[in-house]
């Protein structure tokens, strides 16, 4: 009998060794979400083996035990990534998490992926003493806005921007209360 599709795919903390593919994940999954955002020059100065290096950090030497990075696995394979902190916003409160990053390689999307990785990352924060999760959503990254909308997140009304490399990025933050 065959195997489900899904049934080798899991979700585990990151270790060091990981960084190289989370490195990569992130250069694949930015170059394809800020395509029509960015210059075309800026994307291709994404270094994966440069965001290899500081994601080796945040899981080696993450700044505090509330801080997790946790990837999603195709058998051994390392197709996409979260990253958890206490929110870093002055408007929160040390209850308050941020899902910092949520990332799925753009050939492993629309398997369910995205949605283990949250799954996990709210267990995560609940295991750390969280009540809410807040999640900063580029505004044309419609897709994105759609999962998180769905996963049970909402519009808290903040919003901010960011201009570099002649792109400006305007965000939208979400939030959902972790519950029990």
């Amino acid at each position: 009998m065959l195997a489900p599709s899904g049934a080798d795919a899991s979700v585990r903390p990151a270790r060091g060794g990981d960084a190289a593919a989370i490195g990569a994940v992130q250069a694949r999954c930015w170059r394809r979400a800020y395509a029509e955002l960015a210059p075309r020059e800026a994307l291709d100065r994404l270094d994966p083996g440069a965001l290899a290096e500081r994601w080796r950090g945040a899981v080696t030497e993450p700044p505090s035990r509330r801080h997790a990075v946790l990837v999603a696995c195709t058998g051994s394979t390392v197709i996409g990534f979260a990253a958890l902190a206490p929110s870093a916003d002055r408007d929160t409160g040390p209850e308050d998490a941020e899902l910092v990053a949520l990332e799925v390689d753009p050939a492993h999307q629309r398997a369910g992926h995205g949605s283990r990785l949250l799954a996990a990352g709210v267990d995560t924060l609940r295991a750390s003493g969280f009540a809410t999760l807040r999640v900063w959503c580029p505004a044309p990254d419609s897709a994105r806005y759609a999962f998180l909308v769905s996963a049970g997140l909402r519009p808290d009304g903040a919003g901010r921007e960011h201009a570099g490399d002649g792109a400006i990025v305007t965000e939208q933050r979400l939030w959902a209360a972790l519950g029990s």
